[in-house]
């Protein structure tokens, strides 16, 4: 059964630093594209990254994060991980990945495509 469960949510400090993990069972990552979406408080989930199967080794990011996050793969984990750094205040939501089974061997990604999600971290940045 394809599952996909996030960690290393928490509470950090503006400018502080964190990184997501999405492992997964059932479905090899590396072999499909992966994305990483947030909800702020009474806001609609947004994008903040995605990247394509390891064959595109594409990466985008949300202007919003660009510069301060990173996208990669553990493929002996079988993790897709999201370095954050410089956080916001406006950076706080709950986190979710995502992937998108469409494609095998994607060389892109998109957003709208994402299919499976898991339940997501809650990610709170504040002094």
């Amino acid at each position: 059964q394809l599952q996909l469960v996030e960690s290393g949510g928490g509470l950090v400090q503006p400018g502080g630093s964190l990184r997501l993990s999405c492992a997964a069972s059932g479905i090899t990552l590396d072999n499909y594209a992966m994305g990483w979406f947030r909800q702020a408080p009474g806001k609609e989930r947004e994008g903040v990254s995605c990247m394509s199967s390891s064959r595109g080794d594409r990466a985008v990011y949300a202007d919003s994060v660009a510069g301060r996050f990173t996208i990669s793969r553990d493929n002996a984990k079988n993790t897709v991980n999201l370095q954050m750094n410089n956080l916001k205040p406006e950076d706080t939501g709950v986190y979710y990945c995502a992937v998108d089974r469409y494609v095998y061997g994607s060389t892109e990604c998109h957003y709208y495509s994402m299919d499976v999600w898991g339940k997501g971290t809650l990610v709170t940045v504040s002094s």
